[in-house]
């Protein structure tokens, strides 16, 4: 089997794999497209325009939230936190719920020691991995 093929085989079979993140199979690509990785964002500016990808791990909506969707994107690296505001969800909401993967581009955020991604728009990031395990809307 390719690296490729191990990891597809891996995910289908156990839901994890021993073998490199999904992300870093596409990483080259992303990086000439100005893609940060999580572990860069801490070094980046409150304001700054970013792009980041991953695989979604966790898709929250909390009912006090006021229609904002919160998700976890894991890349090779770690984790970034995104905040989806209403108009976004509500525009994209099968890409946000569908998709295992996706690429966000928003606005950097720095608050009180924790940085997130406010999403401006958002793209699925086709893989050949089709599932990854998240925990969604609890």
């Amino acid at each position: 089997m390719t690296p490729s093929e191990a990891l597809v085989a891996d995910y289908e079979g156990t839901g994890l794999t021993l073998g490199p993140h999904p992300m870093v199979f596409h990483r080259v690509r992303l990086a000439r497209l100005g893609v940060a990785r999580a572990a860069d964002l801490r070094g980046m500016r409150h304001g700054a325009p970013v792009r980041v990808a991953g695989a979604v791990v966790v898709r929250q909506r909390p009912g006090t939230a006021k229609g904002f969707v919160f998700l976890n994107l894991e890349d090779e690296s770690g984790l970034v936190n995104v905040v989806v505001p209403p108009p976004l969800f509500q525009r994209c909401r099968l890409t946000l719920v569908g998709e295992p993967f996706l690429w966000v581009e928003g606005t950097l955020e720095h608050r009180e020691g924790v940085i997130s991604v406010r999403a401006g728009r958002l793209h699925p990031l086709h893989h050949r991995l089709r599932q990854v395990p998240s925990h969604d809307f609890h």
